[in-house]
């Protein structure tokens, strides 16, 4: 057992992928991960790849961006993705899981994988040796210390927010009804409807909530987990296109509503259900009073209150190379929405890349280059590639491919992407330089 072995630190998604990866191409693989000793202020679960935030990993569908991006790591054989899969709870369009369920899968499968040891211990410094860093974006501040000492660089950061989960039995389901957005398939979230004086009415209270004092000097939200009372202080109209976008869920013979409350299912018995789109900083108490101000929420029951806590990221294209390398280091790679990839599905496709080029590197062989044309591809090239003074977290998104060599009309357009993009991952698989296991 003298063979080299690579430590992944943090069994977040990132984590957890990387480590099976490594371990189904045959490298011994030690997983560390403080859970069971320390948990982040956004953590309660001692399993691995707990999803904090939303329990959905976003469209199925392969004319949405990260619905391409889960179909290559299908084709690639993703252990996160395949479980997702099996534990997924309706949601219309949308990958979402029951929650529990999920870390439990994925926790029992590392667990009992022959090749990863796993270390229940807090990394307080960068391992020797090769080292996949996947602590994510609730780092602890001995590792993030010894990140910072290692490249020279002063934390990024910014701001994340989780929703509320509302107790199913708690709603008033003769005022909500349920209906997926356009009729998109089974008709599975709750939509709670406001008239335009309800609207307005509640708007005027939330705008003057007390929000949860900052901690840090600055604060700094990233647009894609924006608190929903910071959208409503951009406008009055705000809301309206975006979480609360009434467009699509009009009731048969019905007036449109003003204002749409959308709630999505948490947990595969329907008990739980979150608040879409409703991150927030608000206090306790205020959550409570502005959100049982919605029609059929008048008596909800909070299983979970929304919760903000600060998410920390690199500056990757100063740092990390197209293999999610250090460049000043190459025997350590950064993996995770701590390299700067912003969700969870992005998350995962980031620590499969990171671990088919560590497994490489480890056997003496040059790492591969996933094309520009796959979403995998197009998301470590942005990271690589971006310019220093303008890096933000990024999700998956068509925006990152290389244009096409002709004029489309635009849906037609992310077909031709979808096929590009799976025919490139297709193609890499045949010429057998991913050592699939």
């Amino acid at each position: 057992m003298n063979s080299p072995f690579v430590t992944v630190v943090g069994a977040g998604l990132a984590g957890v992928e990387a480590a099976y990866q490594l371990a189904r191409r045959g490298i011994r693989v030690r997983l560390v991960e403080m859970k069971k000793l320390k948990k982040s202020p956004a953590h309660s679960l001692d399993g691995f790849a707990e999803l904090v935030c939303s329990n959905s990993l976003g469209s199925d569908s392969k004319e949405n961006a990260n619905g391409i991006l889960k179909e290559e790591l299908r084709l690639l054989g993703s252990l996160v993705i395949r479980i997702a899969d099996e534990v997924r709870v309706p949601a219309g369009s949308a990958l979402a899981v029951d929650r529990l369920g999920f870390s439990a899968r994925l926790t029992e499968v590392i667990r009992r994988e022959p090749l990863i040891e796993v270390v229940d211990a807090e990394a307080v410094a960068i391992p020797d040796g090769y080292v996949i860093i996947a602590t994510g974006p609730l780092t602890s501040d001995a590792l993030f210390e010894s990140l910072k000492a290692l490249t020279g660089e002063d934390a990024l950061y910014f701001y994340d927010a989780a929703a509320p989960i509302v107790e199913f039995d708690s709603i008033d389901m003769t005022k909500a009804y349920f209906k997926s957005r356009y009729d998109k398939g089974e008709a599975t979230y709750i939509n709670c409807p406001m008239t335009k004086a309800e609207y307005d009415a509640w708007y005027d209270e939330l705008v003057k909530a007390e929000c949860v004092a900052a901690k840090d000097f600055e604060l700094k939200v990233f647009e894609g987990c924006m608190p929903f009372e910071e959208m409503a202080r951009r406008g009055r109209e705000t809301l309206l296109f975006g979480p609360m976008k009434p467009v699509g869920l009009e009731i048969a013979h019905e007036k449109r509503p003003h204002a749409v409350v959308q709630l999505r299912r948490d947990d595969a018995a329907a008990t739980l259900y979150n608040i879409v789109g409703f991150q927030t900083h608000l206090t306790f108490p205020e959550q409570r009073r502005i959100l049982r101000m919605i029609p059929g929420l008048e008596n909800a029951r909070f299983a979970r209150y929304g919760v903000m806590h600060r998410n920390s990221f690199i500056n990757a294209p100063k740092i990390l190379d197209r293999f999610y390398r250090v460049k000043t280091t190459p025997r350590i790679m950064i993996a995770g929405q701590l390299s700067g990839v912003e969700g969870y599905v992005e998350s995962v496709a980031s620590g499969l890349a990171a671990a088919v080029n560590m497994a490489r590197i480890v056997r003496g062989q040059d790492p591969v280059t996933f094309p520009e044309a796959s979403v995998i591809g197009a998301l470590a090239r942005y990271l690589a590639d971006t310019a220093t003074s303008d890096f933000q977290p990024m999700n998956a998104n068509f925006g990152l491919f290389p244009p096409l060599e002709t004029r489309t009309q635009r849906q037609q357009k992310k077909i031709i992407y979808a096929e590009r993009a799976l025919n490139a991952i297709r193609t890499m698989i045949g010429d057998g330089i991913l050592d699939q296991p």
